[in-house]
């Protein structure tokens, strides 16, 4: 595979907010009997924005992966949505957030099937000879429909949390109204999408298979992905955490068509969408376990075929409700919590470090820090959650940064020494911890 060797982008270093610098005065208090945890998160928790944030001159602000110099449209959320909700006050958090929701967009309109984007139209791409509509503005063009996903969560929870509207602009709308055409149009993917999307000499997880249209799936009403939030192609297309995340991304967009835009045409749009897809879910997104019960599969492809697995990334199906699909105590998801915190799980792994979920995208026997803070996000437990903050400060490496996956015997062994979502989503799991009195 033939790749363009690139230098790190220049970014500067960003001033921490005032509400920032509060949380880690807070912190210097609250942990101060547990010294390791307490330098992990001082470390962790404003990573994002000391290492990987930008602020551009147009007023959006630009996001960098860590050690990938490009922008995804969901690490680029997930690594500052611990920061939302101090932001109700902050000015300058304002203007992060705000400013990245505006990068989203403007990176949205230009396409809507990329998953990652450079600073500038420099024309730097994952791979070159990438065989789809490459533009010198994509980084990357995997159509994962988890990405625009986050780009709603984002947008919905800025809103929310500050009260600011004003990143509902006339772009914003086309977006949103582009994402409900675009999603319309992968229910049916093999009728009526031209996304294809061919690389060449690579794994065969980094392409999509029968001349880059991807294996061929039913019609269920749910929508069509080619790429996992990993990175890595579907083996069936209907990929059950991501419809999950988008039947809630239609419910924030409709919130917003409904009390921002004032579009009715659009709400009711938008509502049979979500509606087309919650029942795809119910009716083709199960499976009966005979040890575990009904549980939701990891994908499928509308034919009475399924992937019954999870994977470390969010969205997964740990991480229902985190994204705010279902209850934690939802009968099905702790069916499916405890398939896929066991040996059952294909990526499931348990060592004398660690156990915890990785991901096919790593190498076996990893685990991933972001799957043991999932875990702990959504744990039904105080106990639960308390054993993954301790998990995870166990397995730094010494580095006091979080990574990506780490063998469970040996967590000096890990990918990724950069990985600023990794970082975030440790950092939110002790937040949620200092608050709850946990540590």
């Amino acid at each position: 595979m033939i790749q363009f060797k690139l230098p790190k982008i220049d970014i500067p270093r960003v001033g921490l907010p005032a509400a920032v610098q509060a949380t880690m005065e807070e912190a210097r208090v609250k942990l101060a009997h547990r010294p390791k945890l307490l330098k992990q998160f001082l470390n962790c928790f404003p990573n994002t924005l000391e290492t990987t944030t930008k602020l551009m001159d147009d007023g959006t602000t630009f996001v960098i992966t860590g050690d990938i110099p490009a922008m995804w449209l969901r690490d680029s959320v997930e690594q500052v949505i611990h920061y939302v909700p101090l932001a109700k006050e902050d000015p300058d958090l304002q203007r992060i957030i705000g400013g990245l929701v505006k990068r989203h967009m403007m990176y949205a309109s230009h396409d809507l099937y990329a998953n990652a984007f450079n600073e500038s139209a420099n024309g730097w791409h994952w791979d070159a000879n990438d065989e789809t509509d490459m533009s010198a503005w994509v980084w990357e063009r995997k159509f994962e429909l988890d990405s625009l996903c986050f780009t709603i969560r984002l947008a919905y929870a800025y809103w929310q949390e500050t009260g600011r509207s004003d990143i509902f602009d006339e772009r914003f709308k086309g977006v949103m109204e582009g994402i409900v055409r675009l999603w319309q149009t992968e229910q049916r993917h093999f009728e009526r999408s031209d996304y294809r999307f061919q690389r060449r000499n690579c794994p065969s997880i980094d392409t999509l298979r029968n001349e880059g249209r991807g294996m061929p799936v039913n019609y269920t009403g749910m929508i069509w992905s080619g790429f996992r939030p990993s990175d890595d192609a579907c083996e069936f297309h209907y990929n059950i955490p991501a419809n999950m995340f988008a039947v809630v991304s239609l419910r924030q967009m409709k919130d917003i068509a409904k009390w921002v835009f004032r579009d009715e045409a659009l709400v009711s749009t938008i509502s049979m969408l979500g509606e087309e897809v919650e029942h795809g879910i119910r009716l083709y997104g199960t499976y009966r376990h005979p040890e575990y019960g009904l549980i939701y599969a990891y994908e499928t492809d509308g034919y009475g075929n399924y992937c019954l697995m999870d994977d470390a990334g969010t969205p997964s199906l740990l991480s229902i409700p985190y994204l705010g699909y279902a209850d934690k105590n939802d009968e099905i998801y702790q069916n499916t919590r405890r398939f896929i915190l066991s040996k059952d799980n294909p990526y499931y792994y348990e060592g004398s470090a660690a156990k915890g979920i990785g991901s096919p995208h790593t190498p076996p026997g990893y685990v991933w820090h972001m799957a043991l803070a999932m875990q702990g996000l959504t744990a039904s437990t105080d106990k639960e959650q308390l054993a993954m903050i301790d998990m995870l400060e166990a397995t730094d490496a010494g580095t006091g940064y979080m990574h990506e996956g780490f063998h469970a015997d040996h967590p000096e062994q890990y990918t990724r020494s950069w990985f600023a979502w990794s970082n975030s989503l440790f950092a939110q799991l002790v937040l949620q911890g200092m608050k709850k009195g946990l540590v």
